[in-house]
């Protein structure tokens, strides 16, 4: 079944959302999902793993979605399911989401986050460290087992993750450490938005 293409200017255009939500990116093996679901339950927000919310759809995990259909297929699935997710649940409630590592990477998926108002934590770590946790993980993953092509895609989503509004090194931290630092930034960036609010208001 053909994926449809979005539409910029779906009703994600119209006003901004009154709900509160954190997107974590990051590379393969940051521990976005980790942190994720630690993080929501923190804040008492809901936790939404694009990956799984993908493989929920298609009934497929995401590897047997790379090997069956390719990459090309994936990404625009990817897009299409960050798009609903913004669009449908969203709205609706707080939540904190955590992006596949080449979610953000994608010029179309970062303006449709721009438009929502969306803000993005990157969670950030070496590369052998990266190498090291996906090794580790006994998760399969499509992108991760050519360790040149690791690298190279490494190095190519650099400029992209460095768009993020926060950065957090994750290397050599315990997890509940980098939670607690996006939670003193959630904080922040909660307080300086009423702030902005009354100025408005006055």
């Amino acid at each position: 079944m053909p994926v449809t293409k979005i539409d910029d200017q779906r009703s994600m255009t119209g006003p901004a959302p009154t709900r509160r939500s954190v997107f974590l990116i990051g590379f393969m093996g940051a521990g976005k999902s980790t942190v994720g679901r630690i993080l929501a339950q923190r804040l008492g927000w809901k936790f939404y793993d694009l990956d799984l919310v993908i493989e929920a759809q298609e009934h497929a995990s995401v590897a047997d979605i790379f090997a069956t259909h390719g990459e090309v297929r994936f990404r625009a699935l990817e897009t299409v399911a960050l798009a609903d997710l913004l669009e449908k649940e969203l709205r609706l409630s707080d939540a904190v989401v955590a992006l596949g590592g080449g979610a953000f990477a994608q010029s179309e998926n970062r303006k449709i986050l721009q438009l929502f108002g969306a803000r993005t934590v990157l969670l950030s770590a070496p590369l052998e460290e990266l190498r090291r946790r996906c090794n580790e993980s006994g998760t399969q993953r499509p992108l991760a087992s050519d360790p040149a092509r690791f690298e190279q895609l490494f190095e190519g989503r650099r400029d992209a993750y460095d768009q993020s509004d926060f950065r957090v090194e994750t290397g050599g931290k315990p997890v509940e450490d980098v939670v607690a630092q996006i939670e003193r930034w959630v904080s922040m960036a909660q307080d300086v938005r009423q702030v902005q609010k009354l100025e408005v208001r006055q």
